[in-house]
Protein backbone atom coordinates (compact mmCIF):
# COMPACT_ATOMS: atom_id res chain seq x y z
CA UNK A 1 0.00 0.00 0.00
CA UNK A 2 2.72 2.27 0.66
CA UNK A 3 4.19 1.82 -2.31
CA UNK A 4 1.12 2.70 -4.17
CA UNK A 5 0.23 5.80 -2.60
CA UNK A 6 4.47 6.55 -3.66
CA UNK A 7 3.83 6.16 -7.07
CA UNK A 8 0.53 7.90 -6.88
CA UNK A 9 2.21 11.12 -5.27
CA UNK A 10 5.00 10.88 -7.91
CA UNK A 11 2.55 10.76 -10.65
CA UNK A 12 0.45 13.78 -9.33
CA UNK A 13 4.08 15.80 -8.71
CA UNK A 14 5.04 14.79 -12.79
CA UNK A 15 1.70 15.82 -13.47
CA UNK A 16 1.50 19.07 -11.76
CA UNK A 17 5.27 19.85 -13.07
CA UNK A 18 4.08 19.95 -16.29
CA UNK A 19 1.81 23.31 -15.86
CA UNK A 20 1.91 26.32 -14.69
CA UNK A 21 2.27 26.93 -11.35
CA UNK A 22 -0.65 29.75 -11.71
CA UNK A 23 -2.92 26.68 -13.42
CA UNK A 24 -1.92 24.22 -10.04
CA UNK A 25 -5.40 23.76 -8.39
CA UNK A 26 -6.89 25.36 -4.75
CA UNK A 27 -9.24 24.14 -2.53
CA UNK A 28 -12.79 24.32 -2.81
CA UNK A 29 -13.03 26.53 0.09
CA UNK A 30 -10.88 29.44 -1.45
CA UNK A 31 -13.07 31.68 -3.07
CA UNK A 32 -12.98 35.43 -4.10
CA UNK A 33 -14.75 38.38 -4.12
CA UNK A 34 -14.68 41.77 -5.56
CA UNK A 35 -14.21 44.59 -3.47
CA UNK A 36 -15.11 48.60 -4.90
CA UNK A 37 -13.96 51.25 -3.15
CA UNK A 38 -13.00 54.96 -3.84
CA UNK A 39 -9.88 57.15 -3.92
CA UNK A 40 -10.09 60.95 -5.03
CA UNK A 41 -13.46 60.61 -5.94
CA UNK A 42 -12.95 57.57 -8.58
CA UNK A 43 -14.20 54.24 -8.17
CA UNK A 44 -11.77 50.75 -7.95
CA UNK A 45 -12.93 47.39 -6.95
CA UNK A 46 -9.88 45.04 -6.19
CA UNK A 47 -10.13 40.85 -5.43
CA UNK A 48 -9.96 39.77 -2.53
CA UNK A 49 -9.62 35.46 -1.87
CA UNK A 50 -9.65 33.66 1.28
CA UNK A 51 -10.20 30.09 2.82
CA UNK A 52 -13.25 29.61 4.58
CA UNK A 53 -11.73 27.11 6.01
CA UNK A 54 -9.70 28.61 8.17
CA UNK A 55 -10.51 30.15 11.30
CA UNK A 56 -9.04 33.38 13.31
CA UNK A 57 -6.78 35.95 11.76
CA UNK A 58 -3.56 35.46 9.80
CA UNK A 59 -1.07 37.19 7.52
CA UNK A 60 -2.02 39.04 5.15
CA UNK A 61 -0.56 39.55 1.39
CA UNK A 62 -1.11 42.71 -0.81
CA UNK A 63 -0.90 41.74 -4.96
CA UNK A 64 -0.30 44.28 -7.52
CA UNK A 65 -1.19 43.42 -11.28
CA UNK A 66 0.76 43.91 -14.16
CA UNK A 67 0.61 46.45 -16.68
CA UNK A 68 -2.69 44.92 -18.33
CA UNK A 69 -5.15 45.16 -15.50
CA UNK A 70 -6.81 43.66 -12.90
CA UNK A 71 -7.89 40.93 -15.18
CA UNK A 72 -8.07 36.80 -14.24
CA UNK A 73 -4.09 35.98 -13.61
CA UNK A 74 -3.93 38.11 -10.26
CA UNK A 75 -7.04 36.80 -8.81
CA UNK A 76 -5.55 33.31 -9.65
CA UNK A 77 -2.55 34.30 -7.71
CA UNK A 78 -4.35 35.90 -4.81
CA UNK A 79 -6.12 32.53 -4.80
CA UNK A 80 -3.19 30.41 -4.28
CA UNK A 81 -1.70 32.62 -1.78
CA UNK A 82 -5.53 32.55 -0.13
CA UNK A 83 -5.00 28.32 -0.73
CA UNK A 84 -1.50 29.12 1.82
CA UNK A 85 -3.13 29.92 4.19
CA UNK A 86 -2.93 33.71 3.60
CA UNK A 87 -5.64 36.20 2.83
CA UNK A 88 -4.82 38.08 -0.16
CA UNK A 89 -5.93 41.34 -1.58
CA UNK A 90 -5.14 42.68 -5.37
CA UNK A 91 -5.62 46.21 -5.55
CA UNK A 92 -6.95 48.14 -8.75
CA UNK A 93 -4.34 50.77 -10.42
CA UNK A 94 -6.19 51.64 -12.92
CA UNK A 95 -9.85 52.11 -11.95
CA UNK A 96 -12.58 49.79 -11.92
CA UNK A 97 -13.25 48.19 -15.37
CA UNK A 98 -9.86 49.31 -16.87
CA UNK A 99 -8.22 46.08 -17.99
CA UNK A 100 -5.96 47.18 -21.55
CA UNK A 101 -6.78 45.72 -25.03
CA UNK A 102 -3.03 45.45 -26.25
CA UNK A 103 -0.01 46.55 -25.41
CA UNK A 104 -0.08 49.83 -26.50
CA UNK A 105 -2.56 50.50 -24.35
CA UNK A 106 -0.77 48.79 -21.70
CA UNK A 107 1.68 50.63 -21.87
CA UNK A 108 0.23 54.25 -21.96
CA UNK A 109 -2.10 53.15 -18.61
CA UNK A 110 0.67 52.26 -16.55
CA UNK A 111 2.74 55.17 -17.55
CA UNK A 112 0.02 57.06 -16.11
CA UNK A 113 0.73 55.54 -13.10
CA UNK A 114 4.16 55.58 -13.10
CA UNK A 115 5.27 58.40 -10.64
CA UNK A 116 6.06 56.61 -7.23
CA UNK A 117 3.80 59.81 -5.61
CA UNK A 118 1.08 58.54 -7.59
CA UNK A 119 1.42 54.56 -7.29
CA UNK A 120 2.54 54.87 -3.60
CA UNK A 121 -0.73 56.45 -2.86
CA UNK A 122 -2.82 53.70 -4.53
CA UNK A 123 -0.78 51.22 -2.94
CA UNK A 124 -1.37 52.17 0.70
CA UNK A 125 -5.27 52.87 0.31
CA UNK A 126 -5.34 49.04 -0.86
CA UNK A 127 -2.66 48.15 2.53
CA UNK A 128 -5.38 49.68 4.16
CA UNK A 129 -8.66 47.77 2.85
CA UNK A 130 -6.39 44.23 3.34
CA UNK A 131 -5.54 45.38 7.10
CA UNK A 132 -9.10 46.57 7.78
CA UNK A 133 -10.44 42.54 6.80
CA UNK A 134 -11.70 41.49 9.89
CA UNK A 135 -9.40 38.05 9.07
CA UNK A 136 -6.25 39.91 8.86
CA UNK A 137 -3.54 39.91 10.97
CA UNK A 138 -2.30 43.41 10.80
CA UNK A 139 1.08 42.85 12.01
CA UNK A 140 1.78 40.55 9.40
CA UNK A 141 1.55 41.90 6.06
CA UNK A 142 3.34 41.52 2.62
CA UNK A 143 2.64 41.78 -1.10
CA UNK A 144 3.95 41.05 -3.96
CA UNK A 145 3.92 42.20 -7.58
CA UNK A 146 4.25 41.01 -11.22
CA UNK A 147 6.02 42.89 -13.99
CA UNK A 148 4.58 46.66 -13.62
CA UNK A 149 3.11 45.78 -10.08
CA UNK A 150 6.63 43.92 -9.19
CA UNK A 151 7.91 47.77 -9.91
CA UNK A 152 5.41 48.67 -7.41
CA UNK A 153 6.55 46.71 -4.49
CA UNK A 154 10.01 47.55 -4.65
CA UNK A 155 8.58 51.15 -4.78
CA UNK A 156 7.23 50.55 -1.29
CA UNK A 157 9.94 49.20 -0.19
CA UNK A 158 11.87 52.23 -1.28
CA UNK A 159 9.62 54.60 0.73
CA UNK A 160 10.36 52.83 4.06
CA UNK A 161 7.43 50.67 4.38
CA UNK A 162 7.93 48.26 7.25
CA UNK A 163 6.10 44.49 6.31
CA UNK A 164 7.09 41.89 8.28
CA UNK A 165 6.24 39.48 5.61
CA UNK A 166 8.36 41.51 3.12
CA UNK A 167 7.63 41.87 0.08
CA UNK A 168 8.36 39.83 -3.78
CA UNK A 169 8.81 40.75 -7.54
CA UNK A 170 8.35 38.99 -10.06
CA UNK A 171 9.64 40.50 -13.51
CA UNK A 172 9.35 43.78 -12.32
CA UNK A 173 11.17 47.01 -12.85
CA UNK A 174 14.09 48.51 -11.23
CA UNK A 175 14.32 52.40 -12.27
CA UNK A 176 13.00 54.16 -9.42
CA UNK A 177 13.25 57.97 -9.61
CA UNK A 178 13.41 56.99 -5.69
CA UNK A 179 16.53 54.33 -5.61
CA UNK A 180 19.67 56.54 -4.75
CA UNK A 181 17.55 57.94 -1.94
CA UNK A 182 15.30 54.83 -1.26
CA UNK A 183 17.46 52.39 -0.91
CA UNK A 184 18.92 53.34 2.53
CA UNK A 185 15.14 53.71 4.01
CA UNK A 186 14.40 49.55 2.89
CA UNK A 187 12.82 47.86 6.10
CA UNK A 188 11.07 45.69 4.41
CA UNK A 189 12.78 42.09 3.37
CA UNK A 190 12.87 41.96 -0.35
CA UNK A 191 13.12 39.35 -2.91
CA UNK A 192 13.56 40.00 -6.24
CA UNK A 193 13.14 37.21 -9.14
CA UNK A 194 14.24 38.46 -12.89
CA UNK A 195 15.01 36.97 -15.98
CA UNK A 196 18.23 36.89 -17.19
CA UNK A 197 17.49 37.52 -20.77
CA UNK A 198 14.91 40.33 -19.91
CA UNK A 199 14.90 42.70 -22.90
CA UNK A 200 12.64 44.58 -21.12
CA UNK A 201 14.43 45.81 -18.81
CA UNK A 202 18.00 47.65 -19.78
CA UNK A 203 21.22 45.42 -18.19
CA UNK A 204 22.50 49.36 -16.92
CA UNK A 205 19.26 49.25 -15.00
CA UNK A 206 19.69 45.80 -13.22
CA UNK A 207 22.91 46.63 -12.24
CA UNK A 208 22.49 50.00 -11.24
CA UNK A 209 19.52 48.66 -8.85
CA UNK A 210 22.21 45.61 -7.63
CA UNK A 211 24.72 47.82 -6.59
CA UNK A 212 22.67 50.69 -4.89
CA UNK A 213 21.00 48.14 -2.72
CA UNK A 214 24.02 46.37 -2.18
CA UNK A 215 26.00 49.59 -1.30
CA UNK A 216 23.18 50.53 1.17
CA UNK A 217 23.56 46.93 3.07
CA UNK A 218 19.73 47.11 1.98
CA UNK A 219 17.89 43.75 2.86
CA UNK A 220 17.64 42.53 -0.93
CA UNK A 221 17.64 39.08 -2.24
CA UNK A 222 18.09 39.11 -6.04
CA UNK A 223 17.36 36.08 -8.05
CA UNK A 224 18.29 36.12 -11.75
CA UNK A 225 16.89 33.10 -13.52
CA UNK A 226 19.06 32.21 -16.67
CA UNK A 227 17.19 31.94 -20.04
CA UNK A 228 14.36 33.42 -18.73
CA UNK A 229 12.86 36.68 -20.22
CA UNK A 230 9.74 38.88 -19.12
CA UNK A 231 6.55 38.04 -18.37
CA UNK A 232 8.70 34.34 -17.23
CA UNK A 233 5.12 33.15 -14.76
CA UNK A 234 2.51 34.40 -17.01
CA UNK A 235 1.43 31.34 -19.15
CA UNK A 236 0.66 32.62 -22.74
CA UNK A 237 2.68 35.42 -22.01
CA UNK A 238 4.97 34.34 -26.04
CA UNK A 239 0.95 34.88 -27.14
CA UNK A 240 0.86 38.52 -27.02
CA UNK A 241 3.47 39.18 -30.02
CA UNK A 242 5.96 40.71 -27.90
CA UNK A 243 10.39 39.40 -28.68
CA UNK A 244 11.14 38.97 -25.21
CA UNK A 245 7.66 38.10 -23.52
CA UNK A 246 7.59 34.56 -22.87
CA UNK A 247 6.67 32.27 -20.85
CA UNK A 248 9.31 30.23 -18.67
CA UNK A 249 8.00 27.08 -16.53
CA UNK A 250 11.51 26.60 -14.71
CA UNK A 251 11.51 29.99 -13.82
CA UNK A 252 7.96 29.87 -13.03
CA UNK A 253 8.64 27.53 -10.50
CA UNK A 254 11.58 28.08 -8.91
CA UNK A 255 10.36 31.61 -8.12
CA UNK A 256 6.64 30.59 -6.54
CA UNK A 257 8.38 27.95 -4.42
CA UNK A 258 10.95 30.55 -3.32
CA UNK A 259 8.21 33.35 -2.55
CA UNK A 260 6.49 30.37 -0.31
CA UNK A 261 9.97 30.18 1.36
CA UNK A 262 10.19 33.61 1.83
CA UNK A 263 6.86 34.39 3.39
CA UNK A 264 6.97 31.65 5.74
CA UNK A 265 9.96 32.07 7.11
CA UNK A 266 9.29 35.43 7.72
CA UNK A 267 5.63 35.42 9.11
CA UNK A 268 7.02 32.47 11.65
Amino acid sequence: MKQLISILTLVFAIQCASVPTSQLPVKSTVTGSPVEYKLDGKTYEGFLAVDSSITGKRPGILVIHEWWGLNDYPKQRAKQLADLGYVAFVMDVYGKGIIAKDHVEAGKLSGANGDPKVILKKIYKALDILKSNPNVDVSKIGAIGYCFGGGGVIELALDGADLKGGVVSFHGFFGSKNLATGAKKIKSKVLVHHGADDPFVPKASVETFVKTVTDAKAPVTFVSHPGAVHGFTRPGSEKQGLPGLAYNQKADYASFDSMKTFFAANFK
